[in-house]
């Protein structure tokens, strides 16, 4: 019985594949949430307080997929993770079928030495040594941002697992370039930290590492980069410039569930120096980590976190990487890329559509308005910005099911399309096709 039962599960699931795939099955039967919670045909999301039958257990798992988003679906552009690596979703199979715990060598032999072996691999990447350089996988790139802001901290105030942060001065992390660090100096603060951008989650600006570098070692700050979303393109010979700088920073952030396409979750935080991961978080459970096992406890990595239970994220990684190789990344990133470009390239060919800026993209992101026919005869200014602003053509993609993308205004700037491209299903009849479909819904709006 549980054999056949898994067997229809394995088959609900290989359907499923096969539509999200198919250019012309709908990404989204889109729902209102009250018509969720009131039920839909089979689907019925109460609980009972009896069990209920394999086959109705089956029914449900067909309509959660049902009335999901089929994020590997190759017109699904709304997210900075996108698409389905088949490799990657066996390594997730497996993952959840050891369901075991990354923080002993002692209940994860295989995983936890994955997980010494992959951080080497990126911070080789990145430029660090490998014996010099440390790393754990994390959940989410903000998890791993906040891990290097903890290392910044604790590598300046060793003292703060003593004393906590009553007994600090005013420390003060600087995110972007609305600040100045001698101010912060003349008001009393103490500065400790900067972070930088490479590829920031609207723009997919590219911030200036060298520059900031350059800042960080004259007035001896920890040197963070976030490159949750940019950090894929150090695997391509192409683009691996844009990130010049990053080799001389003190941790960074990567996620390989972004631009490298493996299923989520799957984020790493990098350090350059070894061991203060583990100094910043160790407490030493006595009945986890014991000194006298019969292995070596090096290899024991539940110190160098704060969680106690760790998924396993390290499993799908490794194993694209065996599947794809460095330049099987390497070509899945340039294809990325010369799809924005030829998206930008189209775009400017046609008045009715917009780029937010008339420069060739730094990254994926391409952001863009689309003018329906009353509006373009509106001069440039304030009412044409009233009205633009109104104008939700995503909203009917959305109901239409045949694509999504984000929006969302910024600073000055009135609602406009955020493309990003991530989607290794992605062709250039997909790019097409959407920017057809904005016009057809969009043009009486």
């Amino acid at each position: 019985l549980t054999k056949c039962f898994l067997l229809q599960v394995v088959n609900i699931l290989l359907h499923y594949i096969k539509k999200m795939f198919d250019v012309k099955s709908k990404i989204l039967d889109f729902h209102h949430p009250h018509q969720l919670l009131e039920g839909l045909d089979g689907l019925n999301l109460e609980l009972s307080g009896h069990p209920e039958s394999l086959e109705q257990l089956l029914v449900d798992c067909t309509d959660t997929l049902k009335y999901g988003v089929k994020t590997g679906h190759p017109r699904f552009f709304n997210q900075l993770s996108s698409g389905l690596d088949v490799v990657g979703l066996a390594g997730a199979w497996l993952t959840a079928t050891a369901n075991t715990n990354t923080f002993t060598y002692e209940i994860a032999p295989v995983f936890t030495i994955m997980e010494t072996i992959l951080p080497k691999k990126m911070y080789g990447i990145i430029g660090w040594g490998e014996t010099e350089a440390d790393g754990i996988f994390a959940p989410g790139g903000s998890i791993s941002n906040l891990y290097g802001i903890l290392v910044a901290r604790y590598k300046q105030y060793p003292e703060i697992k003593r004393q906590v942060m009553t007994a600090l001065p005013c420390c003060v992390l600087f995110v972007s370039e609305q600040v100045s660090i001698n101010f912060c100096h003349h008001q009393g603060h103490i500065p400790f930290c900067v972070t930088a951008s490479t590829g920031s989650a609207v723009f997919g600006a590219l911030d200036p590492l060298q520059d900031i570098a350059d800042i960080c070692e004259a007035h001896r700050l920890w040197m963070h980069v976030d490159a949750a979303w940019g950090g894929g393109l150090l695997s391509s010979g192409n683009h691996s410039h844009k990130l010049s700088g990053i080799e001389r920073a003190n941790s960074a952030t990567w996620n390989p569930h972004k631009l490298m396409g493996v299923p989520l979750q799957c984020s790493a935080i990098l350090i350059r120096e070894k061991g203060l991961l583990e100094a910043c978080n160790e407490m030493h459970a006595a009945y986890l980590f014991q000194p006298d096992k019969l292995y070596n406890v090096d290899f024991d990595t539940g110190d160098k976190t704060i969680q106690c239970g760790r998924h396993v994220d390290v499993f799908k990684l490794w194993l694209m990487w065996k599947a794809k190789g460095t330049c099987g990344f390497e070509a899945q990133i340039n294809r990325h890329m010369e799809l924005a470009k030829y998206f930008c390239k189209v775009l400017k060919k046609k008045d009715n559509f917009k780029l937010v800026f008339d420069a060739e993209p730094e990254f994926t992101n391409v952001c863009f308005w689309y003018f329906p026919p009353r509006l373009k005869h509106i001069p440039e200014g304030f009412e044409r910005d009233q009205e633009l602003q109104k104008v939700n053509a995503r909203a009917r993609l959305i109901e239409k099911g045949t694509a999504m993308i984000s929006y969302q205004p910024c600073g000055d700037k009135v609602n406009f399309f955020r493309m990003v491209f991530s989607n290794p299903a992605t062709r250039r009849a997909d790019v097409d096709y959407l920017i057809d479909a904005i016009e057809r819904l969009g043009k009486d709006l």
